[in-house]
Parts: C-alpha cells; structure tokens; sequence
C-alpha cells in the first residue's frame, strides 16, 4: 500500500471516530435515563480513544492534523437527538455501527489491539438498545411503516423519508402521464390532489389495518398464554427458567428467580409476554390511529412537491417546473438516505434523482401514447 492510501486510510477512520463520539455524547446529554446516559457516554469515550489512536498515526506520519469536526450526516443526526430526543437516532447510530463493525479486523495497525472487538461490541449494544427502545418521536407511531419498508431497528425517521419518497415518485409519475396526455394546468392541478388525497388515504389506511391487525394478534397472543399460566403453570416457570438459562444467569438463581416471578401471576403473564413472546403489553405494537395519521402525512409531503408548481404556472413551464422541483427533492431524500447506509450522498442522490425521473418519463411517454390513441 502506498504512503497517499494509507494516509487517507487513516483520515477516515478519524473522521468515522470523531462523528461516533460526537454523535454519542449528543446522545447522552439528550438521554433521559441516567443508566442509558452514562452507557453513551462510555461509547464516546471509547470513540475517542481510538480516535487518538489514528491521529498519532497522522502525526507519526508527518501529517499536521488539524481540528476536525463531525461530518453533515452527523451533524443531522445530532440536531435530531437533541430536539427529538436519542430514541429517533437509536436505530441508525446502531445500521452504522453494524456497517462498521469490522472495519478493524483487516487493518495491519489495529489487528492485534482491542479495537476490533470494542467495535463489534459496539455494534451489539447499540443493535440491543435500537430493538429495545423503539422511537418515541410519535409513540411509536411509525411501527408498522418500520417494518414495510425494512428499516428492523426502530428508525422512524428512515421510515418517513421513504414515506415521502413514495408520495414524490408516485404523484409525479400520476402527474406527468397526465401531462403527456396534453390535459389542462386545471385538470392536472386537481389530479395532482386526487392522487396525493387517494394515496395518502391508502397509505393511512393500510397502516390501521396493519398496526390494530398485529395489537389484535398479540392480544390473542397474550390471552393464550395467560390460559397456559392458569393450566399448566409448572411447564410456564421451566420455559422462563431457560429463557433465563440461554442469557447466561446460573441455574440456581434462574430457577429462583423463575420461582419468584410465578409467584405473582400478573407478574408472571408481563414478564412472560416479554421474554417468551416478545410482546411489549404496555402498547402492543403502538397506536393504529396514529400510525395511519403518521403515514397519510408524510406521503402527503412527498405527494404535494410535483403538484405545487400547478399552483402558479402552467403549460409547459409547469410541467418543467415539477420535473425540476421534483428531481431535486428526490435528489435530497437520496442523499438523506445515506445518514442510515453511509454511502456517497452524491452518488444516492443522483441515483433516486434518476430512477424517480425514469418513472415520470415513462408514464409521460405512456400518457402522450394514450392520449393520440384516445384522441384519433
């Protein structure tokens, strides 16, 4: 390896520890719970330390370090803890660190020391707080969102940007086969409405179905094991001395422990929900109402980009106008979308810019089609 790849080598690695420190001790200042505040604070610390590490390298090197300063996704994700609170960030901070876990593994400098494993451990913790807090932003409300566009780790905000990103491409595209078809700034105007009203109604709807589907299965959930408690309570106290088995307590204090629990039945059917079931009795999943109201207004805010132009403008400088509004906003939700996969925002924007502007062309060139063959 040359002297330029590995300087720049190590310019990345110290930029990636000062953006996790910093991003950490965010975390733990806007933490509620002294516990969780001091563990992010021990993470930043650790960040820290090897972020020293790197930069004796850079000055053994001959490099002049100067003081640097966290990236702009960091900087996003910091101002998002700090207004919303860390439960909203939880879920990226923890995609980052398991982007990033074995970075270290390979690298001749860290080989041997602790750092790889203080970065996987990293990404354990980080992996266990994102599943066991989900985001409070709304109560939970982007839940159901979460899990239809993959996001796993209680991100709500990776959830409604890719919500908006739905309303964008799919009223632009509405938009545009109705522009092709050579209709008027009146009727693409209210078609552009109808879309963004049917489709954030859809949207809002499908969520209710989703969350108080999934609330009505847990509580069936939750009733079939209260009637296993009731019957058969011996084989109960043995499932929950395994569960506490596999996570390492001995069997003598699992057994007790076990023992204690049964002793309160309502106890036992929480504590059972919890650990045998996965179920959360306290909110079973979230509100389904505020989940459909969370889902109809961020595909409403990508919905209504292609159709405000129509408001003002009309012709083909209206038609040009949402193009361009559109593919910038679908520019910037591309490269938002790195914060949660690290990759070049650049190269994210430009791709969503392309693929959403591919959609509108298609359904224009669709609608033109349709519009001669209607017309003749």
């Amino acid at each position: 390896m040359n002297t330029g790849d590995m300087l720049s080598r190590y310019r990345k690695n110290l930029q990636g520890e000062i953006d996790s420190a910093a991003l950490y001790r965010a975390m733990s200042s806007a933490e509620r719970s002294p516990q969780l505040a001091e563990l992010y604070m021990r993470l930043a610390a650790v960040e820290e330390k090897h972020g020293a590490f790197w930069r004796r390298k850079l000055e053994e090197a001959g490099e002049t370090v100067a003081r640097a300063r966290p990236g702009w996704r960091t900087r996003l994700l910091i101002a998002l803890a700090r207004r919303f609170g860390p439960e909203l960030v939880v879920g990226t901070a923890a995609t980052l660190e398991h982007i990033d876990r074995a970075q270290y593994d390979e690298q001749p400098e860290t080989r041997d020391t602790v750092m790889p494993w203080q970065e996987r451990s990293h990404a354990r913790i980080l992996a266990e707080l994102a599943r066991g807090r989900p985001s409070s932003w709304s109560g939970e409300v982007f839940s159901r969102l979460e899990g239809r566009h993959g996001a796993g780790d209680g991100n709500a905000l990776r959830a409604a940007v890719l919500g908006a990103n739905d309303g964008l491409v799919s009223n632009l595209s509405l938009v545009m086969g109705m522009a092709g078809a050579s209709f008027s700034q009146h009727t693409l105007l209210l078609t552009g409405l109808a879309g963004l009203a049917a489709g954030a109604c859809s949207m809002a709807m499908g969520e209710w179905l989703s969350v108080q589907s999934a609330r009505e299965m847990y509580r069936n959930r939750i009733a079939s094991e209260k009637d296993e408690l009731e019957q058969v309570p011996d084989e109960e106290q043995e499932e929950l001395t395994l569960i506490y088995r596999a996570k390492g307590m001995p069997a003598d204090k699992a057994q007790a422990l076990a023992k204690r629990i049964m002793n309160d039945k309502d106890t036992a059917l929480d504590t059972l929900s919890r650990e045998e079931l996965g179920i959360n009795p306290d909110n079973l999943g979230g509100s389904a109402g505020a989940a459909a109201a969370s889902s109809f207004v961020v595909f409403a805010v990508g919905a209504i980009v292609p159709v405000a132009p129509f408001f003002f403008v009309n012709g083909t400088i209206g038609v040009i106008t949402s193009v361009a509004l559109s593919a910038a906003a679908l520019f910037a939700i591309g490269a938002i979308v790195t914060v949660f996969t690290g990759k070049s925002a650049v190269m994210s924007g430009a791709r969503q810019m392309a693929i959403g502007v591919a959609a509108a062309a298609a359904t224009y060139g669709f609608g033109h089609v349709l519009g001669i063959a209607v017309s003749a």
